[in-house]
């Protein structure tokens, strides 16, 4: 997937990674970017259109979906993360909502446009997803569970034409992480590594040096492997 010419909708577009990707994706000669935000954004290229997309509202995504015509890339990047321990579950269910079902809800809106265009879908998630960091242990669950989610839609979607990709974050210079004193990679860094994994159609993307520390040992993994071979039980008829 070169996304050079192509349409894309990045959510959670107004900071940290999310603005690296709308950036990297204008240097790389994208020819629409939706950078989808809860409040307003203004960008000096053309190509760059702003979208109010809060991922948690029905309403919101109806209305992106009747003003994007065409898509190629979906990347869904928006997401919270709250320190927990797991004593209250309203802060669980805040996180899954804007984390799982968020993005869930926003694949599948623009899923027959995706269809259309053979197109990507690309869920940032976290190495929090294979190891949970129990100071954000709610937010642990939810990456997990979209990481479960990417499995099964790749397998689902195989026949179909759209690819889907999981980005395994490790420590990226975020608002996020700006409580944890460790060596982060800067945004600029993971945004054109995320892109680079799309290009090279890799199925998990990792794009800052602790995650690519691992990625060799998960490629190779018992894992990788087990998701390989159940991936076959796929109905004849999907019905997403």
């Amino acid at each position: 997937m070169n996304i050079a010419k192509k349409a894309v909708l990045i959510t959670g577009a107004n900071r940290g990674i999310g603005q690296a990707l709308v950036e990297e994706a204008l240097r790389r000669g994208a020819q629409r970017i939706y950078a989808g935000t809860r409040g307003p954004l203004e960008h000096s290229d053309k190509r760059v259109v702003p979208v109010t997309l809060d991922v948690t509202k029905t309403e919101q995504i109806q209305r992106a979906v009747s003003e994007i015509g065409t898509l190629d890339v979906l990347i869904n990047n928006a997401g919270i993360a709250l320190y927990d321990d797991l004593s209250k579950p309203e802060v669980i269910e805040q996180q899954l909502a804007v984390n799982l079902f968020g993005p869930l809800s926003v694949i599948r809106a623009f899923l027959p446009l995706l269809k259309r265009s053979k197109g990507a879908i690309v869920n940032n998630i976290s190495t929090v997803a294979l190891a949970a960091l129990p100071v954000v242990s709610g937010y642990s669950i939810s990456k997990a569970a979209l990481l479960s989610m990417t499995q099964s839609l790749r397998a689902l979607l195989a026949s179909q034409g759209v690819t889907v990709h999981a980005i395994l974050t490790g420590p990226v210079d975020t608002d996020m992480n700006r409580g944890f004193d460790i060596p982060k990679a800067s945004t600029e860094y993971a945004a054109a590594a995320i892109f680079d994994g799309l290009e090279k159609g890799d199925e998990e993307i990792f794009p800052d040096p602790m995650s690519q520390s691992i990625a060799e040992g998960w490629r190779n993994g018992v894992a990788k492997a087990m998701e390989r071979q159940v991936a076959g039980f796929v109905p004849e008829t999907v019905a997403l």
